[in-house]
C-alpha cells in the first residue's frame, strides 16, 4: 500500500465536498435578518456568491434615513470573484480525489481554511464600513451611534433586532470544512489508530458537539438593578421572580416577573422560544428551566408586577411552600390559566 495515497473514504469525501461547493454557488451563503415592530414578518438580506437577494430595496430605503450607503452588487468586487474562487476549490477537490495524494489533500485543506478566515475578515470589514461610514445629512442622526450588523449572532440596532447567520450555502461551506478536517485527521493519524479510538463513538461525539455549537449552553445571567424588563420596562430588582426567554436565533428577553414573560410570549407568538428560564424562589437570582420547574400561584407570593407566581427547582421545595401558602402546585403549561 502506498503511504502517500489517500483512502477510498477520503476520495469520497473530496468528491462530495466538491459537489457541495458547486451547489453553494447557486444558493444564499449568508443572511442578515431584521426584526422590528413595524415589520412583524421581518426583513432579510440574502448574500449569494454573485448577488444580493431578499428585501434589498426596502433595506436600502431604511439605510437612506440613517445615512448608510445603499447596497448594490456591482459595488462589491467579491461578487465578481467569489463564484470563480468557489469553482476553483471545487475543481481542486475533484483533482485531489482523482490524483489521490496526501500532499494535495493537505494543500486543499490549508488553502480552504485560509480562504474561510479571509472571507470572514472581509465580511467583518464590509459590515464595519457600512455601519460606521454614515452620511452627515441623514434624516435620523443619533450621536455616537453606529449600525454595524453582527458578524454572527444577534445585535440590537435602534428598534431593529439584527441577526447574522449562515444560509444554505454557508452551511455547505461549514460542512465541507468539517469533512475535510475529518479526512486530514484520518490520513494523518491513520485509520488503525482511529479504530483504536473506537470509531463507533465518533458519530455520537460529532452529534453532541453539533448540538453544543448550535444551541445556547444555558441561561444568560440577569443583572439585578441594571437590566430592564422587556415587557413592562421596569428595572429588574428582585432575584426571586425574574425570568428569561431565549429565541431559536439566540435573542434574549429578560423580565422582572413571570407574568411579564407569559404576557410577552402571548403577544409575540410569531417568535420561537427555544429556552425558557425562571428564578428559583429559594435562591437569589438563580435561573432554572421553566419546563421542569414547579410553580405556586398565591396572593401571598406578592411578586413585583403582582403575577404572584413563585417557581421552584424541586418538588420538595414547592410542597413546603404550598403548605405555607395553602395553594396548589402547578406546571408550566398550567400557568396561562392563572395569569391573564
Amino acid at each position: 500500500m502506498n503511504v502517500n495515497k489517500v483512502s477510498i473514504a477520503t476520495r469520497t469525501i473530496l468528491i462530495v465536498s466538491a459537489i457541495m461547493l458547486g451547489i453553494s454557488i447557486f444558493v444564499p451563503i449568508w443572511r442578515i435578518e431584521l426584526e422590528a415592530p413595524q415589520y412583524p414578518e421581518g426583513l432579510a438580506l440574502l448574500i449569494y456568491s454573485n448577488k444580493l437577494g431578499g428585501d434589498v430595496e426596502i433595506i436600502n430605503g431604511l439605510n437612506h434615513y440613517i445615512g448608510m450607503q445603499t447596497l448594490h452588487a456591482e459595488n462589491f468586487i467579491e461578487f465578481t470573484l467569489l463564484p470563480y474562487i468557489i469553482s476553483g476549490f471545487a475543481i481542486l477537490m475533484l483533482l485531489s480525489a482523482i490524483v489521490g495524494r496526501k500532499i494535495l489533500l493537505y494543500t486543499t485543506f490549508i488553502s480552504f481554511a485560509l480562504f474561510g478566515i479571509l472571507a470572514m475578515v472581509d465580511f467583518y470589514r464590509w459590515n464595519y464600513n457600512y455601519g460606521h461610514n454614515l452620511g452627515p445629512h441623514a434624516a435620523i442622526i443619533v450621536p455616537g451611534m453606529a449600525y454595524q450588523p453582527p458578524l454572527i449572532g444577534y445585535k440590537q440596532l435602534l428598534n431593529f433586532g439584527a441577526y447574522s447567520i449562515p444560509d444554505i450555502g454557508g452551511w455547505l461551506f461549514i460542512t465541507t470544512a468539517v469533512m475535510l478536517m475529518i479526512a486530514v485527521f484520518s490520513e494523518t493519524i491513520g485509520l488503525e489508530k482511529i479504530k483504536k479510538f473506537r470509531v463507533n463513538r465518533l458519530p455520537l461525539l460529532a452529534f453532541s458537539l453539533l448540538l453544543i455549537s448550535c444551541n445556547q449552553l444555558g441561561p444568560v445571567p440577569i443583572k439585578l438593578h441594571k437590566d430592564n424588563c422587556d415587557f413592562c420596562k421596569m428595572t429588574i430588582a428582585d432575584g426571586r421572580f425574574a425570568a428569561e426567554l431565549i429565541t431559536d436565533k439566540g435573542r434574549v428577553y429578560k423580565f422582572d416577573d413571570l407574568s411579564c414573560m407569559i404576557r410577552f410570549s402571548n403577544e409575540n407568538k410569531n417568535q420561537v422560544y427555544a429556552q425558557k428560564y425562571v428564578n428559583d424562589y429559594t435562591k437569589n437570582n438563580i435561573l432554572i428551566d421553566a419546563i421542569s420547574a414547579f410553580f405556586i400561584y398565591s396572593t401571598n407570593v406578592r411578586s413585583p408586577m403582582r403575577g404572584d407566581v413563585a417557581a421552584f427547582a424541586t418538588q420538595e421545595d414547592a410542597e413546603k411552600y404550598a403548605k405555607i401558602w395553602n395553594a396548589p402546585i402547578l406546571k408550566w403549561d398550567q400557568l396561562n390559566s392563572v395569569i391573564e
